[in-house]
């Protein structure tokens, strides 16, 4: 919940003139809701791509408040972050409903950016590997579609904590292997696999320099434009 309409243009134009030279890596901005007419305005004829930061599961109806996947394309929003850490800490979002606006993503033709984590409890009593395997069954299974997985280690988001790479790619590591047992090998290998852990410029080459770490799910970092900037910049010379 950042940036008005005015400031999110104003931030798009000035990160489109510090990535002008951006060639190998894929670039997303997901404003706020009230922010994505400006932005998709400003994007027009651009290689930045357009996200949303959530979904309603219906396509329409009384539904005071919500947004449908249709109501998304028409703005030429191509994705849609699904089951973000706050999503689930403070709105109460459940495994469930994250499935269905999996579902409902697919089938109103977005790319689904499915967040997965565990929390400090989670971790301290080594239950963080099946917390997000449950996560990653509940939300996959049966789904037909490409879906992007970012994963939010949340006890190091904010916390004073520190994530590792090796850490991180332990973790990425079992996504991939758990994606596979869902999804079938050529799924997993194909997939990206986002990391969302308070990734900023000064350590964001030795994240993606990992093996199963595809790109970064930027917070913070993301709201000043030369950080974001530098980080694109980082992403651009690593090949995976």
């Amino acid at each position: 919940m950042n940036k008005t309409s005015t400031e999110a243009g104003e931030f798009i134009r000035q990160l489109l003139v510090e990535i002008r030279s951006n060639e190998a890596t894929t670039v997303l901005v997901c404003p706020p809701f009230t922010a994505l007419a400006a932005v998709s305005n400003s994007l027009e004829a651009t290689r930045v791509l357009l996200g949303s930061q959530n979904v309603y599961y219906e396509r329409d109806g009384a539904f005071t408040g919500e947004i449908s996947p249709q109501m998304l394309r028409d703005l030429f929003v191509t994705h849609v972050i699904i089951g973000h850490s706050e999503r689930r800490a403070i709105f109460h979002e459940s495994d469930e409903e994250i499935r269905k606006k999996i579902l409902a993503a697919i089938n109103g033709g977005l790319t689904p950016i499915l967040c997965v984590g565990e929390n400090l409890n989670d971790r301290e009593s080594k239950k963080h590997f099946a917390i997000v395997q449950g996560q990653l069954e509940a939300a996959m299974k049966d789904i037909e579609g490409q879906i992007i997985i970012a994963y939010e280690p949340v006890w190091a988001i904010g916390t004073g904590q520190t994530a590792t790479p090796e850490m991180a790619q332990e973790m990425h590591g079992y996504i991939r292997k758990i994606v596979s047992q869902i999804a079938g090998p050529a799924t997993a290998k194909e997939i990206r696999i986002l990391y969302g852990g308070s990734m900023k410029a000064s350590n964001a080459e030795a994240l993606l320099r990992q093996q199963d770490i595809d790109g970064g799910l930027i917070g913070g970092a993301s709201l000043s434009v030369q950080e974001f900037a530098s980080i694109i910049r980082i992403a651009d010379t690593i090949d995976h």
